[in-house]
């Protein structure tokens, strides 16, 4: 296995529509992730006060938007961090090609440390891992069935995250709120829609990491990856 901070050399990365081979290679403006997309807006203010306690900064507004280089996104199996206090954490990530949209899972990798000084440059110090397969959406994706969808997640074999995505906003909700800098409808877009709490309440800073995203009498979307430390 090859470790890789994004998408090779800086190209789109490859996506296979799950069960046809058709083949994406999305190429948005930006590497756009969702934080803070909880639908229950009370818990979410109750989790904001909880990483604040920690040293983490409140967002600007919620939800937060944050735009990374698409760069950081990769399908490799594994990637490179420069902290010892990382952690990912399993995400819907919402894809447009040509003007039609995609579900595929993802991971949010975040430098956990830095992450008390500035959420943005936290999440822009470590790749995106995204699945490679992905599954086709209605051409408005409000219409697909989110709530009854189910992530989990599993760091070094225990069990970190699950739940279905009646947790989350929907994806009309967040594509109603992006930032224009995030694209126009014409063009690609890769959202991370946000995530799960953890079933312990605790960042795990693990090496060894399984998600899995499934959709009822659909395939399961996985994603596996190693976290290693850079040499550097």
């Amino acid at each position: 296995m090859n470790a890789q901070h994004g998408a090779g050399d800086g190209g789109p990365v490859t996506l296979t529509v799950a069960g046809t081979g058709q083949v994406l290679r999305p190429r948005p403006r930006h590497l756009v992730i969702g934080g803070y997309t909880g639908r229950d807006e009370a818990a979410v203010r109750a989790h904001i006060d909880e990483l604040a306690a920690i040293g983490v900064p409140p967002p600007p507004e919620v939800p937060a938007f944050y735009l990374l280089p698409p760069a950081l996104l990769t399908t490799a199996e594994v990637i490179e961090v420069g902290g010892d206090h990382t952690s990912g954490e399993v995400e819907p990530v919402l894809f447009r090609v040509d003007g039609r949209y995609y579900l595929g899972v993802g991971s949010d990798h975040t430098d956990r440390d830095l992450e008390r000084e500035d959420i943005g440059r936290a999440k822009a110090a470590c790749p995106k891992p995204a699945g490679s397969a992905v599954v086709p959406l209605p051409p408005d994706p409000a219409a697909a069935d989110w709530d009854a969808i189910e992530m989990t997640c599993r760091v070094d074999g225990v069990a970190y995250q699950k739940g279905t995505l009646a947790a989350l906003r929907t994806p009309g909700d967040l594509l109603a709120r992006l930032p224009g800098p995030a694209g126009g409808p014409g063009d690609d877009l890769v959202l991370f829609c946000g995530t799960l709490p953890l079933l312990t309440g605790k960042f795990v800073a693990g090496r060894e990491w399984r998600l899995e995203l499934r959709r009822p009498g659909g395939p399961v979307l996985s994603l596996g990856y190693e976290a290693k430390r850079s040499a550097a």
